[in-house]
């Protein structure tokens, strides 16, 4: 045998395939809105936003793992691979009800709640990016293969933590209760975009293991479908990449901050050895004009207990330039 074909046989997904009647059972019925389902909805709504505004990451974990909105997402992605429009849209509906009633409540739990501080919980969920696109494709496959295996798998708790669709919906009804449109806004497009996903992975996997279609659709028309899937992708997309490179360089801003305080730190110790006589050293930026140009220089602000000599300060003035690679102008002061 090939290596290729054991490559192909070890990752075939249609060794364990649960039967297409019972993968069809397990997806409708879990898109079901009913009864029970819209109680466990407001209960993890609650526990949801509680934990939002408690800052308190193991509730939030645990409203993740009750929240029902994954088994609409998986009906709409298998009516749109089975061709059945009657349950897409029957699944579009019911998600949208359930969205809307998440957002309205969580807004008056948040309107009603004394605990208005913006938790470091609830900014995580205002800042998307390319990485949470990323996270809910691969949450979405594996949540579809689990599903669809003889043996029902244990990923699916997993998935709903990994792919988080309640706490991006209560975040958007505390801002939507404070009157903050752009976080509300932000909020919105991570659940946009964990939903679209997990969606997406749920229709490709379901096309590959060829469930049956509940009509006949034309080569014709699936062209034009999967030209409007990756074109809407891309759109999907787009914000998320602006938002990575926005928090990338936020994030390499930081880090030069942190290690140029580091380096002052560093050298501000060895200062203070080498010339006993310093006490405290501080560094500014000091800005002139040369040549009608604005150049800006280090400054190094020392305080001492007796004024340097000249020698030493030519010493000192010496080494911080080796040190910075540039020319640095150092102001005495005398305690």
């Amino acid at each position: 045998m090939k290596i290729k074909e054991i490559i192909r046989e070890a990752f075939s997904l249609r060794n364990d395939t649960a039967s297409h009647d019972t993968i069809k059972t397990r997806l409708v019925d879990d898109g079901q809105v009913t009864g029970s389902n819209m109680s466990i909805l407001i209960l993890a709504m609650l526990v949801a936003s509680i934990g939002l505004n408690m800052n308190s990451t193991a509730v939030i974990i645990g409203a993740m793992l009750i929240s029902p909105l994954m088994g609409s997402i998986h009906a709409m992605a298998y009516g749109a691979a089975t061709a059945d429009f009657h349950l897409f849209r029957k699944s579009v509906i019911g998600l949208m009800f359930q969205v809307t009633l998440s957002i309205l409540a969580s807004t008056i739990y948040f309107r009603l709640s004394p605990i208005t501080i913006e938790t470091s919980e609830l900014l995580a969920r205002t800042t998307p990016s390319i990485y949470d696109v990323l996270i809910a494709s691969c949450g979405g496959l594996a949540g579809i293969i689990g599903i669809t295996r003889k043996e029902k798998s244990n990923v699916i708790p997993g998935v709903a933590i990994a792919t988080a669709l309640m706490p991006p919906l209560c975040t958007c009804g505390f801002f939507l209760a404070r009157g903050n449109w752009l976080r509300f806004a932000s909020a919105m497009y991570l659940f946009f975009v964990n939903a679209y996903f997990i969606f997406l992975s749920a229709m490709t996997i379901l096309l590959i293991l060829e469930v049956p279609q509940v009509r006949h659709v034309s080569p014709e028309a699936w062209k034009k479908l999967k030209k409007r899937v990756i074109r809407n992708t891309i759109i999907v997309i787009i914000p998320s990449l602006v938002m990575a490179g926005i928090m990338i360089n936020s994030q390499n801003s930081s880090r030069s901050t942190s290690n140029a305080v580091g380096a002052i730190e560093n050298v501000s110790k060895q200062v203070k050895i080498i010339y006993p006589e310093i006490e405290n050293i501080s560094l500014g930026n000091m800005e002139q004009m040369v040549n009608n140009k604005k150049q800006t220089s280090k400054v190094f602000i020392i305080t001492v207990k007796e004024p340097l000599s000249n020698e030493k300060k030519e010493q000192l003035n010496k080494w911080l330039n080796a040190i910075y690679n540039e020319k640095v102008t150092i102001i005495q002061r005398k305690k």
